[in-house]
């Protein structure tokens, strides 16, 4: 946390533009993914019927997530975004808890990770859209129940990226500013590792959860 000011930039000049990568949370969201290919093999490696704990936690992941997606979208739907849902709580589960262990920082703490999941919510959800519905119909719905209300329908699809992104932003970093104000108000004596595992842990989680049913829901509204 003391690391909260500091950012690390790789500045690459490209034509004419500096280009500016934050190198820490490039580090951390390959952490993150690492950690989530060892997961992954590590629950399959095994495979039987009567399943190890690594198995039966992987399959909770899977199954959960594709019940969640099947009941919103359907059947055939959840076929195609199921494993992509289940993914995307995956790293926002375990980019948000990452924080917890020393030395290491919340790539969902950089507006950029947030913000980059939104778009991808956000452009997965008007493809299916568009499948789902045929262009006409697609560019059709944004004209309706009012041909002039198009501007505040685009509005409002725009709106959603944002609201989606910026919560989870703010509640990680509002979270990691807390706990460094405390820690140096208290030494880091008592109450920091329990702000620490209440925001990681709980906050974290809630936060993750409620991102991935928000892209189901976005998907959800565009194949309807």
């Amino acid at each position: 946390m003391d690391e909260l000011g500091k950012i690390y930039q790789l500045i690459v000049p490209v034509g004419g533009v500096n280009l500016a990568f934050n190198l820490n949370v490039i580090l951390m969201t390959w952490i993150v993914i690492l950690l989530l290919i060892v997961f992954g093999y590590l629950s399959a490696r095994h495979r039987s019927l009567l399943p190890g704990p690594m198995q039966a936690m992987g399959e909770l992941f899977v199954t959960q997530f594709y019940t969640l997606t099947e009941d919103a979208l359907g059947e055939k739907l959840a076929k195609t975004y199921g494993p992509l849902i289940c993914a995307l709580f995956m790293f926002l589960l375990l980019s948000n808890w990452i924080g917890i262990i020393p030395h290491l920082s919340e790539p969902t703490m950089d507006l950029n990770t947030p913000l980059s999941l939104g778009l991808m919510g956000f452009v997965l959800a008007h493809y299916a859209g568009i499948r789902a519905k045929g262009v006409k119909n697609y560019i059709r719905a944004y004209f309706e129940p009012i041909f002039f209300m198009m501007p505040l329908n685009l509005i409002g699809e725009i709106a959603k990226v944002v609201s989606i992104s910026f919560r989870l932003f703010g509640n990680i970093m509002g979270g990691s500013i807390i706990i460094l104000v405390v820690s140096y108000l208290t030494y880091s004596l008592v109450l920091p590792p329990f702000l620490n595992a209440f925001f990681g842990l709980f906050i974290g989680t809630i936060q993750a959860f409620v991102f991935t049913m928000l892209t189901i829901v976005y998907i959800a509204v565009q194949v309807e």
